[in-house]
C-alpha cells in the first residue's frame, strides 16, 4: 500500500504551473440501456424457470383426460461482486501543494474509475456473447443458435454471421417474431432496442432513417423504418469491442438483469499514526441474463 507523497506530485509543489490536465468527460449512463436495473438485499438473487404445459390434445368421447406435469426448469444465479479502490496522499503533499483547488480532484477521478468500470463490466456481458466459457442458466452462452428447451434447441442468433444491414437486422427481427417457451407455444416477444459499436454508427443512422430500402436504386419503402422499429435509431455502446456485432433486446420479463447490491459509496478518513489522508470508493452489484430470449445477436462480419 503505497502512498502519494510529495516526489509523486513535485510540480504541484512549486507556482508557475499553467494548467493541470488530464480530466475528461465520459461516456457513462450506457449500461443502463443494456440492462434492467433491480435492486438486492441477499448476497446473491435467483431466478426460477417453470415451462408451463403443452398444447392441449384432442380428447375422444368417453375417454380420460391427458394429464401434463408441471416441473422445474434452470435457475439463474447473480452473484454479487464487490469492487473497491482507494488512493493515500500523505499529510505533507497535501499541506505543501500550490494548487489544491485544482488538484484534489483526485476524489472526481475516483468517481470517474467507478463509473468506467461498472460501463465496461456491463458491456463485456455483451462482448463475451459469443465467447467459450461465459455461459448463464442454461449453460451456454449468452447467443447461441443451439439453447437447449423441453422443445428442442432454440436460437437467439443468426445461423451465418451478416455484416450489419438492412437485410441482416431484418433477419433478427424475423427470428425474434418466430420466438417459442420452454415447451414451444408461441411468445409475443417484440424487438424493443437495437444496440451497435462506435464502428456502426453511421451504417445504423442510413439503415435506420432512409426514407427507402438502404443501397439499392429500388424503389421499395424501408420496412424497418415505416414499421416503426427502433423509431428512437441505435444505441451506441462505446464498450462494446467488436466492430461488427451488434444486438437487439427484446421486451422479454426477465433477460438482462443488473443487480445494485450496493450503491457507490465514497469515504475519507485520516491515519492517526501517520497523519496520511485516506480516500476509498466501493460498491456491490451483478450482471447478467435470465432468459435467453431478452437479447439476440448477429455475430458480425459475413
Amino acid at each position: 500500500m503505497s502512498a502519494t507523497n510529495t516526489g509523486n506530485i513535485a510540480k504541484l509543489l512549486w507556482p508557475g504551473l499553467n494548467a493541470i490536465w488530464g480530466e475528461y468527460k465520459d461516456y457513462a449512463g450506457e449500461y443502463k440501456d443494456l440492462f434492467d436495473t433491480q435492486s438486492s438485499d441477499k448476497a446473491y438473487e435467483e431466478d426460477q424457470l417453470m415451462p408451463g404445459l403443452g398444447l392441449a390434445p384432442i380428447k375422444t368421447e368417453g375417454a380420460a383426460v391427458q394429464y401434463d406435469t408441471l416441473s422445474q426448469g434452470i435457475t439463474s444465479r447473480y452473484t454479487h461482486l464487490a469492487y473497491a479502490l482507494g488512493f493515500i496522499l500523505t499529510r505533507e503533499a497535501l499541506d505543501d501543494n500550490q494548487y489544491k483547488s485544482k488538484a484534489l480532484k483526485a476524489m472526481k477521478m475516483l468517481a470517474r474509475s467507478f463509473k468506467q468500470t461498472k460501463e465496461q463490466v456491463a458491456a463485456n456481458v455483451y462482448n463475451r456473447a459469443h465467447t467459450s466459457g461465459y455461459t448463464f442458466g442454461d449453460g451456454s452462452l449468452l447467443c447461441v443458435t443451439n439453447h437447449s428447451t423441453l422443445a428442442g434447441s432454440q436460437s437467439n442468433r443468426l445461423t451465418t454471421a451478416a455484416d450489419f444491414s438492412e437485410s441482416s437486422v431484418e433477419d433478427l427481427v424475423v427470428l425474434i417474431g418466430g420466438a417459442v417457451d420452454e415447451r414451444g407455444l408461441k411468445v409475443k416477444l417484440m424487438p424493443k432496442s437495437l444496440h451497435i459499436p462506435v464502428a456502426l454508427q453511421f451504417e445504423a443512422a442510413r439503415v435506420l432513417k432512409s426514407m427507402g430500402q438502404n443501397d439499392t436504386a429500388n424503389n421499395a419503402t424501408n420496412a424497418l423504418r415505416s414499421m416503426g422499429m427502433f423509431s428512437d435509431g441505435a444505441k451506441i455502446n462505446h464498450y462494446f469491442d467488436d466492430a461488427d456485432a451488434f444486438f437487439i433486446r427484446t421486451d422479454a420479463e426477465q433477460g438482462m438483469i443488473h443487480f445494485e447490491r450496493t450503491a457507490p459509496e465514497f469515504a475519507q478518513d485520516n491515519d492517526f499514526d501517520t497523519s496520511n489522508l485516506k480516500y476509498k470508493g466501493y460498491e456491490r452489484n451483478s450482471f447478467g441474463n435470465t432468459d435467453f430470449r431478452g437479447v439476440y445477436s448477429n455475430g458480425g462480419g459475413a
